[in-house]
Parts: C-alpha cells; sequence; structure tokens
C-alpha cells in the first residue's frame, strides 16, 4: 500500500472546503446576470424549429419508406443494400435527435428516439440470424451469400 496517511489528506481537502462559499460550489442559475438572460431570450426568440421540424420530416419520411423496400433483401447484394439503408434510418433518427435536443424540442426528440429505435429493430432482424444469436426463418435465413 502507499506511505500516504490519507486521513491528514482528507482533512486538507475539508478545510480547503470550508474557505469556499456555497455560493462558490453550487451555482444557482438565478446567479446570471440580467444581460445574458436577455442574451439567451434573443438567442431562444432567433432559433427557429422548422429546421428541427424538416430533418424530422426526413426521418419519419426514410423510417416509413424502408417498409416498402423493392427489392429481395434475403442474401448477398440486395441484403447489403437494404442493410445500408436501415444503416441510413439510423444516422438519420440520431440526427434529427441531436437537433431536437438541441432546439428542446420534446416531442420532436422523442420521435426523433423512436425512429432510432425502429431503424435497430430492422438492422437486429436482419443481423441476429446471421450471426446465430436468434433462430432464422425463410424471411429471415442465417446465410449472408446466396446459394
Amino acid at each position: 500500500m502507499s506511505d500516504r496517511d490519507w486521513a491528514k489528506e482528507m482533512a486538507k481537502i475539508d478545510k480547503q472546503l470550508e474557505t469556499v462559499s456555497d455560493n462558490a460550489l453550487f451555482p444557482t442559475s438565478s446567479s446570471q446576470t440580467p444581460e445574458r438572460r436577455a442574451e439567451v431570450r434573443e438567442l431562444q426568440k432567433s432559433t427557429s424549429s422548422w429546421g428541427v421540424l424538416l430533418r424530422l420530416l426526413l426521418s419519419v419520411l426514410l423510417g416509413v419508406g424502408i417498409l416498402f423496400w423493392p427489392y429481395q433483401a434475403r442474401c448477398g447484394f440486395g441484403l447489403a443494400a437494404y442493410l445500408a439503408a436501415v444503416g441510413v434510418v439510423i444516422v438519420s433518427g440520431a440526427w434529427s435527435a441531436i437537433w431536437s435536443w438541441r432546439h428542446r424540442s420534446g416531442r420532436a426528440h422523442s420521435l426523433s428516439l423512436l425512429i432510432l429505435l425502429w431503424g435497430l429493430v430492422l438492422g437486429a432482424m436482419e443481423v441476429l440470424p446471421r450471426i446465430g444469436y436468434a433462430k432464422g426463418d425463410p424471411t429471415h435465413p442465417a446465410t449472408w451469400a446466396c446459394k
């Protein structure tokens, strides 16, 4: 073990903490200056939620559109293309989730997270049988390549 006397070290830290005021340790939101509050209000007024809604709309359209995938996605190149499209759904869900979080849009953020989850579920349905974690079926065989 080390040669340090931890009781003495902790006593030093306690003495240092006693010299610092509570406001310095735990600043409150009311300690913001009126100028800073005015800046925040002006920034909130100037930001528009149209960008968030457009990103969310694009993500929703991708999430719904993947249900109507026109090509065979059982094996080979078709499977790779489908998994790439599912990856785009996942990335678009994360993209809209980040933007909705930054703009404090709670409902849009929740929907973005659902789209992200939807993409993960779609990917898991294809990948898990092929890696041996789930049981394969005729629509989701346990092979990557076509025979």
